[in-house]
Protein backbone atom coordinates (compact mmCIF):
# COMPACT_ATOMS: atom_id res chain seq x y z
CA UNK A 1 0.00 0.00 0.00
CA UNK A 2 1.02 3.92 -1.36
CA UNK A 3 2.50 5.86 1.93
CA UNK A 4 -0.43 8.47 0.79
CA UNK A 5 -2.92 5.88 1.09
CA UNK A 6 -1.98 4.55 4.75
CA UNK A 7 -3.94 5.25 7.61
CA UNK A 8 -1.46 5.31 10.39
CA UNK A 9 -2.62 8.10 12.02
CA UNK A 10 -6.07 7.88 13.81
CA UNK A 11 -6.90 11.94 14.55
CA UNK A 12 -5.53 15.06 16.13
CA UNK A 13 -5.02 14.18 19.99
CA UNK A 14 -4.03 17.19 21.57
CA UNK A 15 -2.52 20.50 21.01
CA UNK A 16 0.30 22.37 23.74
CA UNK A 17 -0.62 26.48 23.69
CA UNK A 18 2.05 28.81 24.80
CA UNK A 19 0.54 32.03 26.68
CA UNK A 20 2.09 35.32 28.23
CA UNK A 21 -1.13 35.69 29.90
CA UNK A 22 -1.57 32.27 31.99
CA UNK A 23 -3.85 33.41 34.66
CA UNK A 24 -6.23 35.23 31.89
CA UNK A 25 -6.42 32.27 29.41
CA UNK A 26 -7.13 29.70 32.00
CA UNK A 27 -10.06 31.97 32.73
CA UNK A 28 -10.79 31.72 29.00
CA UNK A 29 -10.78 28.53 28.41
CA UNK A 30 -12.70 27.40 31.52
CA UNK A 31 -15.36 29.86 32.13
CA UNK A 32 -15.71 31.22 28.55
CA UNK A 33 -15.13 28.28 26.37
CA UNK A 34 -16.30 25.96 29.17
CA UNK A 35 -13.63 23.14 29.52
CA UNK A 36 -12.62 21.52 32.45
CA UNK A 37 -8.97 21.82 34.24
CA UNK A 38 -7.98 17.74 34.60
CA UNK A 39 -4.81 18.86 36.26
CA UNK A 40 -2.11 21.33 36.29
CA UNK A 41 1.58 20.11 36.89
CA UNK A 42 4.56 22.86 36.45
CA UNK A 43 3.91 25.81 34.41
CA UNK A 44 1.19 23.80 32.26
CA UNK A 45 -2.48 23.21 33.19
CA UNK A 46 -4.22 20.07 31.50
CA UNK A 47 -8.16 20.56 30.13
CA UNK A 48 -10.78 18.73 28.61
CA UNK A 49 -13.41 19.28 26.13
CA UNK A 50 -16.87 17.83 27.05
CA UNK A 51 -16.86 15.14 24.50
CA UNK A 52 -12.87 14.21 24.75
CA UNK A 53 -12.53 10.51 25.33
CA UNK A 54 -8.54 11.13 26.18
CA UNK A 55 -7.77 12.96 29.49
CA UNK A 56 -7.56 16.57 27.68
CA UNK A 57 -7.35 17.94 24.55
CA UNK A 58 -5.30 21.38 25.64
CA UNK A 59 -2.02 22.04 27.16
CA UNK A 60 -1.77 25.26 27.96
CA UNK A 61 1.88 26.58 29.12
CA UNK A 62 2.99 29.70 30.55
CA UNK A 63 5.83 30.90 28.62
CA UNK A 64 7.15 34.41 27.46
CA UNK A 65 5.21 34.62 24.37
CA UNK A 66 2.22 33.05 22.96
CA UNK A 67 2.14 30.72 20.15
CA UNK A 68 2.05 26.68 19.75
CA UNK A 69 4.41 24.61 21.37
CA UNK A 70 3.71 20.79 20.63
CA UNK A 71 0.71 19.19 18.48
CA UNK A 72 0.02 15.96 19.04
CA UNK A 73 -1.22 13.24 16.53
CA UNK A 74 -2.72 9.43 18.04
CA UNK A 75 -1.32 6.82 15.95
CA UNK A 76 -3.88 3.86 15.15
CA UNK A 77 -2.06 1.20 16.89
CA UNK A 78 1.39 0.57 18.49
CA UNK A 79 3.20 -1.08 15.64
CA UNK A 80 1.11 2.26 13.08
CA UNK A 81 3.58 4.33 15.33
CA UNK A 82 6.92 2.15 14.70
CA UNK A 83 5.78 2.72 11.10
CA UNK A 84 5.67 6.24 11.16
CA UNK A 85 8.37 6.70 13.37
CA UNK A 86 10.55 4.12 10.84
CA UNK A 87 9.57 6.50 8.06
CA UNK A 88 10.83 9.59 9.14
CA UNK A 89 13.80 7.90 10.43
CA UNK A 90 14.59 6.44 6.96
CA UNK A 91 13.89 9.94 5.51
CA UNK A 92 17.11 11.61 7.35
CA UNK A 93 13.89 13.27 10.17
CA UNK A 94 15.98 13.27 13.47
CA UNK A 95 13.23 13.15 16.22
CA UNK A 96 13.50 11.94 19.86
CA UNK A 97 11.40 9.48 22.14
CA UNK A 98 10.10 11.16 25.36
CA UNK A 99 8.45 8.71 28.21
CA UNK A 100 4.96 10.61 27.82
CA UNK A 101 3.01 13.01 29.65
CA UNK A 102 -0.27 13.29 31.61
CA UNK A 103 -2.67 10.79 30.20
CA UNK A 104 -0.25 9.41 27.47
CA UNK A 105 2.67 7.18 26.89
CA UNK A 106 5.94 7.26 25.10
CA UNK A 107 5.29 9.71 22.29
CA UNK A 108 7.91 10.38 19.23
CA UNK A 109 8.56 14.06 18.42
CA UNK A 110 10.17 15.81 15.65
CA UNK A 111 10.10 18.85 13.38
CA UNK A 112 8.13 19.76 10.06
CA UNK A 113 9.90 21.80 7.98
CA UNK A 114 9.16 24.87 9.17
CA UNK A 115 9.95 24.39 12.68
CA UNK A 116 6.15 22.98 14.07
CA UNK A 117 6.97 20.96 16.73
CA UNK A 118 5.20 17.65 16.09
CA UNK A 119 4.76 14.27 18.29
CA UNK A 120 2.92 10.78 17.46
CA UNK A 121 2.11 8.34 20.61
CA UNK A 122 -0.16 5.98 20.60
CA UNK A 123 -0.97 4.27 24.50
CA UNK A 124 -3.73 6.97 26.24
CA UNK A 125 -5.86 6.69 29.15
CA UNK A 126 -9.55 7.29 28.65
CA UNK A 127 -11.26 9.95 30.93
CA UNK A 128 -12.90 8.73 33.68
CA UNK A 129 -15.09 11.80 35.45
CA UNK A 130 -15.45 12.04 38.26
CA UNK A 131 -18.86 12.19 40.17
CA UNK A 132 -20.11 15.79 39.32
CA UNK A 133 -19.09 15.12 35.78
CA UNK A 134 -20.75 11.39 35.28
CA UNK A 135 -23.12 11.93 32.19
CA UNK A 136 -26.78 10.22 32.05
CA UNK A 137 -25.86 8.95 28.80
CA UNK A 138 -23.02 5.72 28.92
CA UNK A 139 -21.40 6.87 25.61
CA UNK A 140 -20.61 10.21 26.06
CA UNK A 141 -17.77 10.76 28.71
CA UNK A 142 -18.55 13.68 30.57
CA UNK A 143 -21.98 15.58 31.11
CA UNK A 144 -22.18 18.79 29.46
CA UNK A 145 -21.89 21.70 32.42
CA UNK A 146 -23.96 24.54 30.40
CA UNK A 147 -20.93 26.73 31.52
CA UNK A 148 -19.91 29.23 28.81
CA UNK A 149 -19.45 28.47 25.11
CA UNK A 150 -19.72 24.43 26.12
CA UNK A 151 -16.65 23.27 23.55
CA UNK A 152 -17.34 19.85 22.50
CA UNK A 153 -14.21 18.48 21.25
CA UNK A 154 -10.75 19.95 19.78
CA UNK A 155 -11.36 20.21 16.06
CA UNK A 156 -8.03 21.63 14.27
CA UNK A 157 -4.75 23.46 13.86
CA UNK A 158 -3.86 25.90 11.31
CA UNK A 159 -0.18 26.53 11.00
CA UNK A 160 1.46 29.21 9.34
CA UNK A 161 4.08 28.54 7.49
CA UNK A 162 6.70 30.09 5.29
CA UNK A 163 6.51 27.67 2.74
CA UNK A 164 3.31 25.75 2.75
CA UNK A 165 3.56 23.48 0.10
CA UNK A 166 6.87 22.09 2.00
CA UNK A 167 4.91 20.94 4.99
CA UNK A 168 2.04 19.77 3.62
CA UNK A 169 4.18 17.07 1.39
CA UNK A 170 5.91 16.49 4.45
CA UNK A 171 2.70 15.40 6.32
CA UNK A 172 1.59 13.84 3.49
CA UNK A 173 4.72 11.58 2.80
CA UNK A 174 5.81 10.65 6.50
CA UNK A 175 2.40 10.55 8.52
CA UNK A 176 0.04 9.76 5.06
CA UNK A 177 -2.00 12.60 5.70
CA UNK A 178 -4.46 13.07 2.70
CA UNK A 179 -5.19 16.25 1.15
CA UNK A 180 -8.66 17.04 0.76
CA UNK A 181 -8.50 21.51 -0.14
CA UNK A 182 -6.48 23.29 -1.65
CA UNK A 183 -6.06 27.03 -3.07
CA UNK A 184 -3.89 27.80 -6.21
CA UNK A 185 -2.93 30.59 -7.05
CA UNK A 186 -1.97 31.80 -11.00
CA UNK A 187 1.58 32.40 -10.19
CA UNK A 188 1.43 28.17 -9.56
CA UNK A 189 1.65 29.03 -5.30
CA UNK A 190 -0.30 26.83 -2.80
CA UNK A 191 -0.94 28.88 -0.14
CA UNK A 192 -3.48 26.95 2.03
CA UNK A 193 -3.68 23.21 2.07
CA UNK A 194 -6.17 21.45 4.49
CA UNK A 195 -5.07 17.62 5.45
CA UNK A 196 -7.30 14.68 6.76
CA UNK A 197 -6.25 12.07 8.70
CA UNK A 198 -9.18 9.58 8.02
CA UNK A 199 -12.73 10.36 7.32
CA UNK A 200 -12.90 14.00 9.05
CA UNK A 201 -12.38 16.63 6.31
CA UNK A 202 -9.28 18.18 8.20
CA UNK A 203 -7.14 17.73 11.06
CA UNK A 204 -4.15 20.11 9.59
CA UNK A 205 -3.90 23.08 8.20
CA UNK A 206 -1.40 24.91 6.30
CA UNK A 207 -1.55 28.31 5.42
CA UNK A 208 1.24 30.93 3.81
CA UNK A 209 2.76 33.11 6.13
CA UNK A 210 2.71 37.19 4.48
CA UNK A 211 5.09 37.99 6.82
CA UNK A 212 7.70 35.02 5.94
CA UNK A 213 7.97 34.25 9.73
CA UNK A 214 8.71 30.74 10.52
CA UNK A 215 6.90 27.94 12.24
CA UNK A 216 3.93 30.22 13.88
CA UNK A 217 0.46 29.79 14.68
CA UNK A 218 -2.48 30.75 12.92
CA UNK A 219 -5.29 29.32 15.16
CA UNK A 220 -6.54 26.18 17.07
CA UNK A 221 -10.44 25.41 16.84
CA UNK A 222 -12.92 23.69 18.86
CA UNK A 223 -15.90 22.07 17.41
CA UNK A 224 -19.33 22.86 18.96
CA UNK A 225 -22.75 20.81 17.85
CA UNK A 226 -24.63 23.46 16.27
CA UNK A 227 -24.62 27.11 14.29
CA UNK A 228 -27.05 28.62 16.76
CA UNK A 229 -23.96 27.67 19.43
CA UNK A 230 -21.79 29.65 17.02
CA UNK A 231 -23.77 33.02 17.53
CA UNK A 232 -24.43 31.99 21.38
CA UNK A 233 -20.27 31.78 21.87
CA UNK A 234 -20.47 35.35 20.03
CA UNK A 235 -22.51 36.79 22.17
CA UNK A 236 -20.63 35.43 25.25
CA UNK A 237 -17.52 36.71 23.86
CA UNK A 238 -19.53 39.87 23.80
CA UNK A 239 -20.12 40.12 27.19
CA UNK A 240 -16.97 39.23 28.24
CA UNK A 241 -15.04 41.50 26.59
CA UNK A 242 -13.78 38.90 24.25
CA UNK A 243 -11.95 40.86 21.12
CA UNK A 244 -14.07 38.99 17.85
CA UNK A 245 -11.82 39.07 15.05
CA UNK A 246 -14.63 37.60 12.41
CA UNK A 247 -17.59 37.57 13.25
CA UNK A 248 -20.40 34.68 12.50
CA UNK A 249 -20.14 33.46 8.82
CA UNK A 250 -19.44 30.36 6.60
CA UNK A 251 -16.27 28.94 4.90
CA UNK A 252 -16.50 28.07 1.61
CA UNK A 253 -13.31 25.58 2.24
CA UNK A 254 -14.46 22.41 4.18
CA UNK A 255 -17.90 24.37 4.79
CA UNK A 256 -17.55 25.16 8.32
CA UNK A 257 -19.35 27.86 10.66
CA UNK A 258 -17.19 29.73 12.54
CA UNK A 259 -16.07 32.87 15.01
CA UNK A 260 -12.32 33.93 15.50
CA UNK A 261 -11.14 35.63 18.81
CA UNK A 262 -8.52 36.39 20.56
CA UNK A 263 -8.14 34.77 23.99
CA UNK A 264 -6.36 37.08 26.62
CA UNK A 265 -2.66 35.32 25.99
CA UNK A 266 -3.52 36.52 21.99
CA UNK A 267 -3.56 33.47 20.52
CA UNK A 268 -6.41 32.80 17.74
CA UNK A 269 -9.43 31.06 18.62
CA UNK A 270 -11.57 29.11 16.41
CA UNK A 271 -14.99 28.20 17.25
CA UNK A 272 -16.80 25.90 14.73
CA UNK A 273 -19.40 23.67 13.70
CA UNK A 274 -20.54 21.98 10.40
CA UNK A 275 -18.05 20.68 7.74
CA UNK A 276 -18.14 16.98 6.14
CA UNK A 277 -16.95 13.51 6.45
CA UNK A 278 -15.07 12.20 3.24
CA UNK A 279 -16.12 8.85 2.69
CA UNK A 280 -15.48 8.56 -1.14
CA UNK A 281 -11.60 5.77 -0.95
CA UNK A 282 -11.21 7.77 -4.23
CA UNK A 283 -11.56 11.56 -3.42
CA UNK A 284 -10.13 13.79 -5.57
CA UNK A 285 -9.12 16.70 -3.32
CA UNK A 286 -10.65 20.41 -4.41
CA UNK A 287 -8.75 23.30 -5.60
CA UNK A 288 -10.12 26.53 -5.42
CA UNK A 289 -8.25 29.10 -7.84
CA UNK A 290 -7.21 32.42 -7.09
CA UNK A 291 -10.72 33.74 -8.41
CA UNK A 292 -12.80 31.94 -6.61
CA UNK A 293 -11.36 32.52 -3.83
CA UNK A 294 -11.33 36.65 -4.57
CA UNK A 295 -15.02 36.32 -3.91
CA UNK A 296 -14.64 35.74 -0.52
CA UNK A 297 -16.56 33.40 2.04
CA UNK A 298 -19.71 31.37 1.24
CA UNK A 299 -21.77 34.20 1.78
CA UNK A 300 -19.70 36.51 -0.28
CA UNK A 301 -18.13 38.63 2.86
CA UNK A 302 -14.11 39.03 2.40
CA UNK A 303 -11.68 37.47 4.94
CA UNK A 304 -10.27 39.90 7.36
CA UNK A 305 -7.03 41.35 6.28
CA UNK A 306 -5.47 39.99 9.85
CA UNK A 307 -6.01 36.55 8.90
CA UNK A 308 -3.28 37.01 6.33
CA UNK A 309 -0.80 38.42 8.63
CA UNK A 310 -1.26 38.02 12.05
CA UNK A 311 -0.10 34.63 14.23
CA UNK A 312 1.84 34.17 17.30
CA UNK A 313 4.57 34.53 17.94
CA UNK A 314 3.48 37.73 16.92
CA UNK A 315 6.20 39.41 14.52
Amino acid sequence: MSEALCFDIAHLGHVELLTPSFDESLWFFVEVLGMEEVARLGRSAYLRCWGDYEQYSLKLTAHEHAGIGHTALRAMSPEALERRVAVLEQGGIRGAWIEGDLGHGRAYQFRGPDGHLLELYYETEYYQPPVHLRPALKNQPQKLTGRGVGVKMLDHVNFLSSYAEADGEFVERYLGLRLTEQILLNNGRRPGLWYRATNKSYDLVYTQDATGARGRLHHIAFHVESNELIWRAANLFVDHGVFIEFAPSKHAINQTYFVYVYEPGKNRIEVCSGGYLVLAPDWKPITWTEEERARGQAWGNKTVETFHTYGTPVV
